[in-house]
């Protein structure tokens, strides 16, 4: 098995191969989406994997799990709606020799969503669960023996769907847990509900809220579960401190999250939209158009 970091670190884009197998796992944070979009696999026929954490269980992992002619055009599509904006880290499966054809990929779609749900450790947001067989005898071994090799090499690039309920999770690959937050990219967002005002910027790591933002302390019916239980981690470890009235909470320190939407829902107490409601000011350009922007494929 070879692994190469393009930019020499676990936290930008991995690449990972193996001597024989005839496809080529990509994986990367989603503050490298725009990078790996502009990789030539991008644009491949394959299988994608979003994940992101559970908003309804605490140190759960959500997942959605789909395929596309054109992975990048796909992605771009998601981007545009908040629908899938759950995922901090995002896994494409292409073929090295560009062999797979749309039946392949709907096949390996169907085997991956199979095999996640009989683990039982990792909840799906697929719509659809679909068991297509409609490929000759040949192919479906060829597919089977890719999916195979995919689901030794998924775990090692932080994609560990197969995990049985319960069984301890896998050592990620070295390097990926890190306390320290990257450079900013981007410009500053700006979210304000119930007397919260707060700022925040992405990241090379996730979406960061700045210290010196306030959070709504008392919480509305719709605030998840899980983000509940963050709040509470985020009180003990005094990254959430008292704020200057009764009715709101502090970020003493910068504090990053794994999406738009989780600092929101944080910040809100509520479920909350992050590509919707975090804005530029003062024109009013919410997250998500910004990020579709820098997603358009590079004009000739």
């Amino acid at each position: 098995m070879r692994l190469y970091l393009t930019e020499g670190s676990a936290h930008g884009i991995v690449v990972a191969d193996v001597g024989n197998w005839n496809g080529k796992a990509l994986a990367a944070p989603r503050g490298r989406l725009s990078e790996l979009l502009r990789r030539p696999e991008a644009s491949r026929t394959g299988v994608y994997i979003l994940l992101g954490p559970n908003p309804e269980a605490a140190d759960g992992i959500l997942a959605y799990i789909g395929e596309a002619d054109d992975i990048a055009a796909r992605m771009r599509t998601h981007l545009r709606t908040e629908n899938k904006d759950f995922f901090d880290r995002v896994v494409f499966l292409v073929s090295s020799d560009e062999i797979l054809t749309k039946g392949h990929v709907r096949y390996l779609e169907s085997r991956l969503i199979k095999l996640t749900q009989d683990a039982g450790s990792v909840a799906l947001t697929n719509d659809t669960h679909p068991d297509f067989q409609r490929l000759p005898e040949a192919d479906r071994a060829d597919m089977d023996a890719f999916v195979d090799t995919a689901t030794v090499i998924l775990p090692i690039v932080g994609c560990d769907l197969f995990r049985r309920r319960g069984a301890p999770t896998a050592a990620p690959l070295a390097g990926t847990a890190e306390t320290s937050i990257g450079p900013a990219d981007g410009p500053i967002f700006t979210f304000s509900t119930a007397g919260a005002s707060a700022a925040g910027q992405e990241t090379v790591d996730g979406f960061v809220v700045r210290a010196g933002s306030t959070a709504r302390r008392a919480p509305s019916g719709t605030f998840p579960a899980g983000y509940a239980a963050l709040r509470d981690k985020l009180i003990a470890n005094g990254q959430l401190i008292e704020g200057r009235s009764p009715d709101l909470l502090l970020f003493a320190v910068d504090v990053m999250f794994s999406s738009p939407s989780a600092a929101a829902s944080i910040v809100s107490a509520r479920s909350a939209s992050g590509p919707i409601e975090w804005k530029i000011q003062p024109m009013g350009t919410s997250y998500r158009d910004w990020r579709a922007s820098r997603l358009e494929p590079a004009s000739s």
